[in-house]
Formats: structure tokens, C-alpha cells, sequence
């Protein structure tokens, strides 16, 4: 196989011409057959009005060791392409129970499928579709399913979100190009394969999803929605004997993956009652803030391709002088703000885009990194501890979300609370919005959101927005809009696995984004395999 990197097309081409380009760095002659595959498609920005599509590009021909005697070009090598490999288990005797139906979750009982297992997989909310329905509901009537929402159900958080496919995970073995192909082979589009920043979309998403559940089913993978794991039990050995299912079931097994995602909070205190090893863990909280997309498209694109290429994404990042991160999160390109809240009285907002990505809003997070000392400092400030040196527990981070959560919900009454950017900075309650409307999925309500953060917090946040604005114009523009609160950046805690992927208590496995070894759908589904591989290793050498 022959790679060629760095294909610059402008961005008009077509088919033929980047045929062409492929012949040219080839050296091929006019008749000479080849078959090629796209592997990275970007778009190069950085010197507008002249914009281009960089490929990388995979190519077969009749003799490549041939041409390639021929070619003297940095950018074109031989490859050898990595095929992602499951072990292979012959008669599995364990039946694996996976708590939680989100990326990491179906990735590992769709390898252990594979692998010739056949996992049970708990949800505590609804197939795909009976949660959207909820979802729509609570969106349209403030009704709120607490089992069935924007944070539980199947699919997982990722499923109301901008299906961002792409990851920063080291991926040696191919198990990212696995997951791309997975996705493909149930319903989404080929291109997510070579887009640089690939995204699926909810409405999308939500299909794949399905199909993917119908094929396990079909191939020995039992379903359990609605049914929630609320217990386990240990042998005299202390390892994994049994799990309760709703409080009213009891199955026996040694295995449980525990893909319970970020928001499973009543789960992280029973594992903290059980005795598993579990650390607070950083994250980050911030606000949602909408630009009208036209404006973004303009910035990233320049006045010649504006209104001619998908809406642009951005990503800022700063590293402040207080040592604090702020950064962007879960950009939105033409997407919506929508209430994710998943408790009674606590709100939190994400963002969110169909596959069209025709909003006319651009949104992300803007969010501030926190620490456990941070936990500490506001749970101090409320109250919850007297003084510095007392202990907050391991779930210091779920409590402070709380505590943001219940705040916004107050401010709010209910509906997301919004301010404009100008106005928090002057901390002012804002009545009207500016030159553009907020697009949310959920009523909003315009209010002051001074004090819903620490005030340290607050700090940052202020001089991050401004900070932006050097590498995005007018990113600080007074009527940029804000939502509070984004709560649900990551997990708050890590579930302490060691190198055979499993916790202190033997035959239980933490996994994914819930477990904090992952951080959007790409690397929880990811890490799903990664479990699904141990699992399967051990059946193999336990025999």
C-alpha cells in the first residue's frame, strides 16, 4: 500500500482533479490502473482568501514497490495498514453483565460478541427511541424522566450532543479506525472515515445506535432497559459473586463492566458503600455561549467562502497567569443549547447539533478547570465543611456539581438561565437579547448568572472570553450568550482499575467516561474494547 500526504485541492475541486494529483505524485502513467482510499480530509485556513482541502490518501497499483523506486517524495511512503484484532476465545464460560448502554458500553459488548461471549447489558433508561420521545417532552413541558433524559438512557450523553467522532487517544492498533467502521457498517455516513474533525449528529447517531442493539440482540447479546444494578455481593474470596438488578433481581456472575457514564451519581455512592477504590478527579465547569454561525464562518473562513463551506468549528484554549485552564468544549457548529438536566431541581446545560448542522447559532462550553481543592473551597464556603482541614469524601466533585446545579435551577426556576456577555461582566441582570436570539431546545430566561460560579471562577472565566477574542474577533462581544450551567464536562471521579483492567474488587471492571478513562464518545467506545480485550485474554489464559 502506498500513502501520499499533503494533497492540497482548493477547495472548488472535484473528483477528477484530485485523481489527478494522485497520478502526479505517483508518476503514473495515463493508463495505468490504481484504486485509492481516503484517509484524512481537512481544510487549510491559515491563509486566507486561499483555502484548500489537504488528503491523505491510500493507493493500490499492480507493482507498488515499482513506483515507489520511482517516486522521490517525502510524502509518499509504503504502509502497511494495522487491522484491529480481538482476541480470539474459544467456548467462553463467564457471562459478562455491562452496567450502562452508552459508547463504552455497546463497544464492549459488541466485541465481546464478537469475541464469542454472550454479555447481558443493564440500562437504567429507555431504547433509543422511547428516550428521544422523553427527551422531546421534557424539552417542550419542563416534564423531567429521571431515568429517561438527555444524560441516561441508551446511546448514552453522547447521543444529545454533536456526535463528535474524532479523539487525542494514541491509537497504535487501530481500535479508533474500528469504532468509525462499526458506526459505518449500521448506518453513518463513509466520510466520517477521513474527516479530520468527523461528527455524526443526534438525529443520525440515534439510528446507528438502534440498528447496532437490533444486530446484538440478533447475535446473543441480551438488553435490559429500565433495570438499574442497585447491589452486588462478594465470595469468601472478595471477589465479584453476584449483582441486584431494581433491587428485586439477583444474577449470578463474576463479571461486571461498570460503563455507568458521568451522571450516575446514586452508583458512585453504592460503590463508595461497597468498598471500591474511587479518587476525586479534576474537570471543568463553565457556561454555554452562542455566536450567530454566519460570524464564526467569516472568522475561520474569510468573505470568499463564508456562505460556501460547512459551518466552521473553533477551539480556543488558555493558560492563564492564575494557573487556571480555560478552554472550549464540545463545540457545536449550527447547533443548540438544550437543557440536559437528569435530577429534580438541579440544572445543567450541553450543546447539541443535527447532522446538518443548520442552527443558526455556534455554541461550546467555555469552562474553567476545578480541582478537588477547589471542591473543598466551595463546600467550606456553604457550609458543608468548617474549615480547610477537614476531609470532603472521594465524591467532593458530584456534591460541588450538585451545588452548581441546584444554583441554576434556582435562577432559573426550572428553565435554563441566560445572560449576555456585556451584562455579566458589569453583573447586571440582562432583559433582552442583542443583535441575535438564543437557540436552545428547552425555554430559557434571561437573569443575572453572577455568583452561580465560584467568584475565582468567575474571574477566569471573564479573562478567558477576552483572551479569545485575540485569536476570534469579537469572541467577547457584549451580547454573547450564555447558559448556566455546564456541569457535565467529565466525570468527577476515577474508578481505580489496575493493568489487567480491573478494580480492587476482583471481576469488576470500570469503564469508560463514568469511570474517568475517557472523554467523549470516540474514547469511551475505545475504552469499551479495551475491557472487552482483558476480559477476553483472561478467558483465554484462565483455561
Amino acid at each position: 500500500m502506498i500513502r501520499i500526504n499533503q494533497i492540497k485541492l482548493p477547495v472548488t475541486h472535484d473528483t477528477v482533479q484530485l485523481e489527478q494529483k494522485i497520478k502526479k505524485a505517483l508518476k503514473l502513467k495515463a493508463d495505468t490502473p490504481f484504486q485509492y482510499q481516503i484517509v484524512k480530509k481537512s481544510i487549510d485556513a491559515r491563509k486566507k482568501p486561499d483555502l484548500f482541502y489537504v488528503y491523505s490518501v491510500d493507493v493500490e497499483t499492480a507493482d507498488d514497490q515499482k513506483i515507489l523506486k520511482k517516486v522521490n517524495n517525502n510524502n509518499v511512503m509504503s504502509i502497511k495498514v494495522k487491522k484491529y484484532v480481538l482476541p480470539e476465545v474459544i467456548n467462553p464460560s463467564r457471562t459478562p453483565v455491562i452496567a450502562g448502554a452508552g459508547p463504552a458500553g455497546l463497544f464492549c459488548a459488541y466485541a465481546l460478541m464478537s469475541e464469542g461471549f454472550h454479555p447481558i447489558v443493564t440500562e437504567r433508561g429507555k431504547k433509543v427511541e422511547e428516550r428521544t420521545a422523553d427527551v422531546q417532552k421534557f424539552w417542550e413541558t419542563g416534564v423531567l424522566d429521571t431515568a429517561s433524559n438527555v444524560q441516561f438512557g441508551e446511546g448514552g450523553a453522547g447521543t444529545f450532543s454533536d456526535g463528535k467522532l474524532n479523539t487525542l487517544v494514541k491509537d497504535p492498533i487501530g481500535r479508533n479506525r474500528f469504532v468509525l467502521e462499526t458506526f459505518v457498517k449500521f448506518g453513518a455516513p463513509e466520510h466520517i472515515l477521513y474527516e479530520n474533525k468527523p461528527h455524526i449528529g443526534t438525529d443520525i447517531l440515534a439510528d446507528v445506535i438502534k440498528r447496532m442493539r437490533e444486530f446484538m440482540t440478533e447475535n446473543g447479546v441480551e438488553f435490559l432497559f429500565e433495570t438499574c444494578v442497585t447491589g452486588f455481593s462478594t465470595g469468601k474470596n472478595g471477589n465479584l459473586k453476584s449483582i441486584e438488578l431494581n433491587h428485586d433481581r439477583q444474577i449470578d456472575t463474576d463479571c461486571l463492566i461498570l460503563a455507568i457514564g458521568h451522571s450516575a451519581r446514586d452508583t458512585f455512592s453504592l460503590l463508595q458503600e461497597k468498598g471500591l477504590n474511587m479518587q476525586a478527579k479534576s474537570f471543568a465547569v463553565g457556561f454555554r455561549v452562542e455566536h450567530p454561525q454566519s460570524e464564526v464562518n467569516l472568522t475561520q473562513y474569510g468573505d470568499l467562502y463564508a456562505d460556501k463551506l460547512p459551518a466552521a468549528p473553533y477551539k480556543v484554549t488558555a493558560n492563564l497567569p492564575s494557573g487556571r485552564g480555560v478552554y472550549s468544549f464540545c463545540m457545536c457548529p449550527g447547533g443548540y443549547v438544550v437543557n440536559a438536566s437528569s435530577e429534580e431541581h438541579r440544572l445543567a446545560v450541553n450543546g447539541m447539533s443535527y447532522s446538518d448542522r443548520g442552527g443558526s447559532n455556534a455554541n461550546s462550553a467555555i469552562i474553567v478547570s476545578v480541582t478537588p481543592e477547589d471542591f473543598k473551597a466551595d463546600a467550606i464556603r456553604h457550609g458543608v465543611l468548617e474549615d480547610a482541614d477537614g476531609k470532603e469524601d472521594v465524591l467532593s466533585g458530584v456534591r460541588f456539581q450538585e451545588r452548581l446545579e441546584e444554583r441554576a435551577w434556582k435562577l432559573g426556576n426550572g428553565k435554563i438561565p441566560q445572560q449576555l456577555f456585556g451584562d455579566y461582566c458589569k453583573n447586571r441582570p440582562s432583559v433582552s437579547y442583542g443583535a441575535f436570539e438564543s437557540t436552545t431546545k428547552g425555554d430559557s430566561v434571561l437573569c443575572n448568572l453572577r455568583g452561580l460560579l465560584p467568584e475565582e471562577l468567575e474571574e477566569s472565566f471573564i479573562e478567558g472570553m477576552h483572551h479569545f477574542s485575540r485569536a476570534i474577533p469579537e469572541f467577547d462581544r457584549e451580547d454573547a450568550i450564555l447558559s448556566g450551567v455546564e456541569s457535565r464536562t467529565s466525570s468527577p471521579v476515577r474508578i481505580v482499575r489496575d493493568e489487567s483492567f480491573q478494580s480492587n474488587i476482583r471481576g469488576i471492571y470500570p469503564c469508560g467516561e463514568g469511570a474517568g478513562y475517557a472523554g467523549g464518545i470516540m474514547s469511551a467506545a475505545m475504552d469499551g474494547l479495551k475491557v472487552a480485550e482483558a476480559i477476553g485474554r483472561y478467558a483465554i489464559e484462565s483455561k
